[in-house]
């Protein structure tokens, strides 16, 4: 997986993809199974090495849009036959979906989950209805009382609960949601069925040129003096998507941008009632701001949900930033100890320090772009990892309409989701949309 060598001499590519992280593995395996000549640029040494490798790997559908769910819950069902899907031999080593449901409490933040259940109604997605005796036979030692609003750690009212919102005596519990343990793995094995199907791949090149010629690209120059031709070119870079899309020269030809934003994961010893517990728990929590996984043996995860109040450090530069842990650590922490109050915070510091690729809308970008040839799927905004079966496949479909005449900003093409019978338009995630105020704006889609 580690080539990082690519022969002039041999037949050039149909396309380039720019990144090798969990979707762009996807899109080589999706065009190389079309017959479409492929290779993916990375300036690491292996797949998945970037932000990938920083996913909490959660999969599940709830989200506040009907075109994220509908996505979201095609995709699960590729997670749960990832073999089957990548058509792996017998003795790959593959990343393994831990099926542990995810319980999400109603809250007033969350509008009680009253979208996100209409479109799992439409979607006919099980769930369940948990009462709050429900809940604490769930976590274990929880505390009910509401937190809200969501104050930073230094707000001299944290964690004193609420005054006026009631306490959380009702969650929902989807049953077809859970977690990858190795984000990385799963992208390995999406590299691995892309080389059988054909595709190629270059490591440690960094892409500094898009060319064109003829009013389209042309390919692509490499730090170290290589030209790389091919007529459509792919950019899948997550955190450094604003800098590729910058030398592509589209960026201002976009409604829609990307931004790099340091994020940070909480890893704490988990509390004693869900040590050892298998196969596990995901808790999302918009009360505290916060959300967990079990995360191995003894340990959680904890994640934010981005509320206004906490600073969102941008990061201009992904090639120089402090990834130093800083205060979010801290707050995470304490945030889900409001919740689990048997939760032991030691001085320690362990978790994740990453960057994630964000569109303004908390959206992704998958789409063509102004310069005929150059495509994007971009502005993953930490969300996207579960979509990873699907984005190779929807990207693809997209590349191959565009390439052969359609106009797909004046007529967005569908794209249909064969295992649960339904199709969405490509237009919603479309460089050109307008902010789509049904987001949640912020990881949770």
């Amino acid at each position: 997986m580690s080539d990082t060598r690519f022969d002039l001499n041999q037949p050039a590519p149909d396309v380039i993809i720019i990144g090798a992280g969990i979707l762009g593995c996807s899109l080589a395996l999706a065009l190389s199974q079309a017959g479409i000549k492929t290779l993916n640029i990375d300036r690491n040494a292996a797949p998945g090495l970037g932000s990938t490798s920083a996913s909490t790997g959660a999969i599940r559908v709830h989200y506040s849009t009907f075109d994220g769910t509908a996505l979201a819950y095609e995709s699960y069902h590729h997670w749960l036959d990832w073999r089957d899907f990548l058509a792996a031999p017998a003795d790959e080593e593959l990343a393994a979906f831990h099926q542990t449901g995810c319980l999400v409490p109603a809250t007033a933040d969350n509008h009680f989950l009253r979208p996100q259940l209409k479109y799992c109604q439409q979607l006919g997605i099980e769930h369940q209805r948990w009462d709050g005796a429900q809940i604490r036979d769930y976590l274990g030692q929880v505390d009910l009382h509401s937190f809200a609003p969501v104050r930073s750690f230094d707000d001299p009212e944290f964690g004193q609960g609420s005054t006026s919102a009631a306490d959380i005596d009702e969650a929902v519990y989807f049953t077809t949601a859970g977690y990858v343990s190795d984000p990385q793995l799963a992208c390995l094995n999406l590299a691995a069925a892309a080389k059988r199907a054909g595709a190629r791949f270059l490591h440690n090149a960094r892409v500094i040129e898009i060319r064109k010629a003829q009013g389209r690209v042309a390919g692509v120059s490499l730090a170290d003096g290589r030209r790389i031709d091919a007529p459509v070119v792919v950019n899948v870079t997550g955190p450094y998507s604003r800098t590729i899309n910058a030398l592509a020269g589209v960026d201002a030809e976009m409604n829609i941008k990307t931004r790099a934003l340091k994020q940070e994961k909480t890893v704490l010893p988990a509390p004693p009632a869900l040590a050892g517990r298998r196969p596990g728990v995901i808790w999302s929590d918009s009360d505290v701001g916060a959300y967990f996984r079990s995360h191995g043996e003894a340990d959680i995860l904890i994640g934010s949900q981005d509320f206004s109040c906490d600073p969102m450090v941008w990061v201009d530069d992904p090639d120089d930033w402090d990834d130093n842990f800083s205060q979010q650590w801290q707050t995470q922490a304490f945030r889900m100890a409001q919740r689990l109050p048997d939760l032991g915070i030691p001085s320690r510091m362990r978790g994740v320090v990453a960057l994630y690729d964000v569109a303004d809308d908390w959206i992704p970008i998958y789409d063509r772009s102004d310069l005929p040839g150059y495509y994007m799927a971009c502005g993953s905004s930490g969300n996207q990892f579960k979509n990873a079966p699907m984005v190779g496949r929807l990207m693809a479909h997209l590349i191959q309409g565009c390439e052969n005449g359609h106009d797909h900003d004046r007529e967005p093409l569908d794209f249909q989701l064969e295992r649960i019978g339904q199709h969405v338009s490509l237009g919603f995630y479309s460089r050109k949309r307008s902010i789509n105020a049904q987001s949640s704006m912020s990881v949770v889609g």
